[in-house]
């Protein structure tokens, strides 16, 4: 059993501010389906008091099915959008 002796050990000495940062730089749609999804969250009960005469159990089934709706497409944008990168908008050599 090998072992890589190669390890950087820059990833282990950052922040949680400066890891999200340079997260996002690599891949924006993240942070967008996480704002997404803390709006939903925020929105629900927001909503709450004004759901008519629906269940309490029907509405927070609909806003847990918006809130991954959002972050499901935002993951398949992303997808799309670095597949784009790699393999079209990247120069050929």
């Amino acid at each position: 059993m090998s072992t890589n002796t190669d390890v950087s050990l820059s990833s282990y000495d950052e922040d949680q501010g400066s890891k999200l940062i340079r997260r996002a730089k690599e891949s924006p749609f993240v942070p967008i389906g996480m704002a997404g999804f803390a709006s939903i969250v925020a929105y629900g009960p927001y909503k709450l008091k004004s759901r008519g005469n629906m269940k309490m159990s029907l509405h927070f089934v609909h806003m847990r099915m918006a809130a991954q709706g959002f972050v499901v497409g935002a993951m398949t944008l992303g997808m799309g959008y670095s597949m784009y990168l790699e393999f079209w908008a990247k120069p050929k050599p």
